[in-house]
């Protein structure tokens, strides 16, 4: 609180809304390059509820199978093609591809001849927890 003339309380200005505003161009982040590998962009805003990425997996690389046990993540293919592994066998993926990766399913992905970008979209994780061992 702030105080006016004569020592009377007076409410702070509420902070403003955050602005709809264009992160990135994923277009011309997927182009195309058989050098770049990982994440090309990742979303940073303060104050967020999402995470997100730009991923680029070079021809034939691969992300392991592998399981997440809290969250669900979209993965949209933004350049490329390549597969999806899960337990249900595999299949093709390509630019446009819109899949939901439910918490809890085992998936991977293996990039194509051309390799692959693909946009992930989940709900930003929580601090880093210590989990009991499984014995």
């Amino acid at each position: 609180m702030t105080h006016e003339e004569g020592g009377h309380p007076r409410p702070a200005a509420p902070a403003p809304a955050p602005l709809p505003r264009i992160l990135c161009d994923t277009e011309s982040l997927a182009a195309p390059d058989d050098t770049s590998s990982g994440a090309l962009w990742r979303l940073a805003e303060p104050g967020r509820q999402l995470d997100a990425n730009v991923v680029r997996l070079p021809p034939a690389r691969r992300v392991d199978p592998h399981t997440e046990p809290d969250l669900d993540v979209l993965l949209l293919v933004v350049a490329g093609e390549g597969t999806l592994v899960s337990a249900e066998g595999t299949q093709a993926l390509g630019t446009g591809s819109l899949v939901w990766l439910p918490h809890g399913s085992s998936r991977g992905l293996v990039a194509g001849a051309a390799g692959m970008s693909y946009l992930t979209v989940h709900r930003r994780r929580p601090g880093m927890q210590i989990r009991p061992s499984r014995s």
